[in-house]
């Protein structure tokens, strides 16, 4: 049996995302994946973006097999082997350096730790080049109404996990400053999604 997953959330954003990743991302380097998931979206912006070198990583087995037999199908060189890599563990990072780093749907999707982790180990990777910490979800925002639909979800995911569920923008911009960032952008995106960019200060 093959190991490929399929999300029907990525067919539907990832047009969107790749917009924005256009005007965001840099035109040279590698950029590290984390929370790759099923590995489909690593395969359709590595295929656009044929200059950078796109690296998978997950804390899932499961996941990793996914986007293993997802690269084996890719016809080009500039995507990496997956690897495994858990945001909340300072130990598992696989990479001293990146040229940017993409995460989509991890940081409602898990523990507060990870998005912890996730601002430590980007102020380690990215250094001063300026490169960007790209995280695409939905979002609370202070004086902007959440949709009804974000309010269900969130519902739902700490009916599942009580650790999760969706984050302030605003406790992002915090911990962002707290590890030398500051938000540089913000993307409304289709489904009342979000894209926050944030750089180096």
């Amino acid at each position: 049996m093959s190991a490929k997953q399929h999300a029907p959330a990525t067919l539907r954003n990832r047009e969107a995302i790749a917009e924005v990743l256009a005007r965001e991302l840099p035109a040279s380097g590698t950029v590290l994946e984390i929370a790759a998931g099923t590995g489909e979206h690593a395969v359709y912006f590595a295929a656009l973006f044929g200059s950078l070198a796109w690296l998978p990583t997950d804390p899932s087995a499961e996941a990793l097999a996914s986007i293993a037999e997802y690269r084996a199908d890719y016809p080009g060189t500039n995507l990496s082997a997956p690897v495994m890599l858990d945001a909340a563990d300072p130990d598992s990072w696989p990479v001293a350096e990146a040229a940017a780093i993409v995460c989509i749907n991890m940081v409602h999707i898990s523990p507060w730790a990870a998005t912890l982790g996730l601002f430590r180990g980007a102020a380690r990777l990215l250094g001063s080049g300026g490169g960007p910490l790209v995280l695409y979800g939905p979002y609370l925002e202070d004086g902007v109404e959440t949709a009804a639909s974000n309010l269900a979800f969130d519902e739902s995911l700490k009916a599942r996990n009580p650790e999760w569920g969706l984050r302030r923008a605003e406790d992002l911009d915090s911990l962002a400053a707290a590890h030398g960032f500051a938000r540089t952008a913000r993307h409304a995106m289709p489904a009342n999604n979000l894209t926050l960019v944030f750089r180096r200060v």
